[in-house]
């Protein structure tokens, strides 16, 4: 295992812990999380649908995909392909054939913090897709790079085996040991919500608190 080429063990995901956030809102986990743990500046590129799975994280140099190909080759159904790519956009990183790989493998999607190409194939499909952007160019394949090692991803630090859930909204990590409060929590702040949108609609709807909130700062 030279420096830089490094594939650690398998963290492997709960999948009843995964399920607790099936169809989830991404605002309202974020919410959860104090929003704190979610990628910044990343774009979904797919057709539609929602993203979930456990995080299999490749590091790898920035424009290179060596590492990408052989995590697709060690991956399990229900992974998301998590790729810090260092946020540089000069080269893709993954294009079709790379999804339609990950696809036949019974991958979730790919979360990629560099760029893509081939967008339009990803634009028709509802296999889930985020990148920070979209170039013609296409990737080196020389390494280094490392798999199942934390990553960085748009500002969120990503460890393997963390819940990756995404909408059109974006996307968030979740570490398994906080799921179920997370999950719990989500869950509230998704009913609080259906009770305002109700009282909005029967006229009964209270921002009283803007008001004291802006007294106590001194506003009269």
């Amino acid at each position: 295992m030279s420096n830089g080429f490094r594939v650690l063990p398998r963290v492997p995901g709960d999948p009843a812990l995964v399920e607790l956030f099936r169809d989830l809102p991404v605002a309202n986990i974020s919410d959860s999380l104090h929003r704190m743990s979610g990628a910044l500046g990343l774009q979904p590129r797919h057709r539609g649908g929602y993203l979930l799975g456990t995080a299999l994280t490749v590091k790898v140099r920035p424009g290179d995909n060596l590492m990408i190909h052989r995590a697709l080759q060690l991956g399990q159904p229900g992974d998301v392909l998590v790729v810090d790519g260092g946020g540089v956009v000069e080269r893709a990183l993954i294009g079709e054939i790379m999804k339609r790989v990950a696809q036949a493998r019974g991958f979730a999607g790919y979360v990629i913090d560099g760029a893509i190409r081939d967008a339009q194939a990803f634009a028709d499909d509802d296999f889930p897709c985020y990148s920070r952007g979209i170039t013609h160019r296409g990737p080196y394949k020389d390494g280094p790079g490392e798999i199942n090692v934390p990553v960085s991803i748009g500002g969120a630090v990503v460890h393997p085996g963390d819940i990756v859930a995404g909408d059109r909204d974006g996307v968030v990590f979740i570490p398994p040991a906080d799921a179920r409060e997370v999950a719990a929590a989500t869950r509230k702040k998704g009913s609080d919500e259906v009770a305002t949108m109700a009282s909005i609609a029967d006229g009964t709807y209270d921002d009283a608190w803007v008001q004291e909130f802006l007294a106590s700062k001194g506003l009269r």
